[in-house]
């Protein structure tokens, strides 16, 4: 049966991460300091203040104070993480800005007012959609350049129009910033998702291994500990009717039982630590603790196989080994492991027994442990009575794997 980067001054800070979600908080958001983005912001506020006339508290004065606190206020918004402006809030807040910025350039007499629209069009460029962007990004060109053109406004007409079209040209390095910020949080999310995926295979592979312990355990124990158990409860159940030999054979049995249970766990020890020797020499020391010696037979070229395959390949020996001396006591045993292009193959014959049969011991799950140790590697097994040849009466357990 087969089993078979840098930040200009245009950008803002991006939303929070996915571990902000999990409640890890925000993450850090590479290459942008807080510091930097609030001295820059600040400064282009200080400037302005200590550069754009007139400044007043009536007429002219007064709508440039005005203009230039709305121009501060929408630079200091930019500084808000996008979580906390929804889209359609964040497109209003920057086409009112872009107006205000325009109407500060009109209508005051000097100073920098241009750098305000500078600032709002780069972050435009970053906080928006691409499409979105340039449309808002060309209206503020259009807006701001039209604004100093036909002079609109009452007073700052020393400033040359193509300034004003500029404005909308930062745009662009506030997309090209956006689309590398994507970038690097991309990267480091593929990053944090290969390193749950590989944490979660690392926990597989250990529930996995643990399964296969059990398995292992179980093999060794299951066979051995039932059978000593019954033998030292008839012994007990005898010592009251005074028959005295059938007390001492079901001691000795169960004697018999322990020194083949310290068996299976040398073999068992052998086959957990699955690099401490290689197949055949593991394979060898097996035999020959069970007392079986010149019955491997080695055919093809001998050559090294992983070690999960040396791994299961023991357990499948010990488990067929233990079967033979189980239920065909004293009979020979023949081993036989073949290296071919694309498979390596266990083959183990056993004879009849010899001498009495104990049918009382045993689990049933070997076949079945056998099957699963070669469904994990893609083979096959197969056992079945010998029907014909020196063995006739025998049984023989055949496991091939691929590789």
């Amino acid at each position: 049966m087969r089993y078979v980067l840098p930040v200009s001054a245009t950008e803002s800070a991006l939303p929070l991460g996915k571990a902000a979600a999990r409640g890890a908080g925000p993450r850090p958001v590479p290459g942008r300091d807080p510091r930097v983005q609030w001295v820059l912001t600040l400064s282009v506020i200080v400037v302005g203040i200590w550069t754009i006339r007139p400044l007043g508290f009536s007429g002219q004065g007064l709508a440039v104070a005005l203009l230039l606190v709305i121009n501060s206020a929408a630079l200091l918004v930019r500084l808000l993480p996008e979580n906390r402006v929804p889209r359609h809030l964040a497109l209003v807040w920057l086409t009112l800005g872009v107006i205000a910025a325009a109407a500060l350039i009109g209508v005051s007499h000097s100073g920098t007012s241009y750098l305000f629209a500078f600032f709002l069009a780069g972050h435009i460029g970053f906080r928006l959609e691409v499409r979105q962007a340039l449309v808002l990004a060309g209206m503020c060109s259009l807006i701001c350049g039209g604004v100093l053109y036909f002079r609109l406004g009452p007073g700052y007409h020393e400033l040359p129009w193509a300034v004003g079209l500029a404005t909308g040209l930062p745009v662009l390095v506030g997309i090209v910033n956006r689309s590398r910020r994507r970038a690097v949080l991309a990267a480091i999310e593929a990053a944090e998702s290969a390193e749950r995926v590989a944490r979660a295979e690392a926990r597989t592979a250990v529930l996995t291994e643990r399964s296969r312990i059990a398995r292992d355990v179980h093999d060794v124990l299951a066979h051995s500990l039932a059978g000593i158990n019954m033998q030292l409860e008839l012994a007990d159940a005898l010592i009251e009717t005074g028959d005295l030999e059938k007390v001492r054979e079901a001691n000795d049995k169960a004697h018999g039982l322990v020194k083949e249970s310290l068996k299976q766990a040398q073999w068992t020890v052998h086959a957990l630590r699955e690099d401490s020797l290689p197949l055949l020499e593991s394979l060898t020391a097996m035999l020959e603790s069970s007392g079986h010696r010149g019955v491997l037979t080695v055919t093809g070229t001998v050559r090294e196989v992983p070690a999960q395959v040396t791994q299961n390949l023991l357990r499948i020996a010990q488990e067929a080994l233990t079967n033979a001396a189980r239920h065909a006591p004293g009979g020979d045993v023949a081993v036989e492991l073949t290296f071919a292009a694309s498979s390596t193959t266990l083959r183990i014959r056993n004879g009849p027994a010899t001498r009495e049969v104990n049918t009382g011991i045993g689990s049933g799950m070997g076949l079945i442990g056998m099957r699963e140790r070669v469904a994990l590697l893609g083979g096959s097994v197969t056992a079945f009575p010998v029907t014909e040849g020196p063995d006739e009466g025998g049984w023989q357990v055949e496991a091939v794997i691929p590789g």
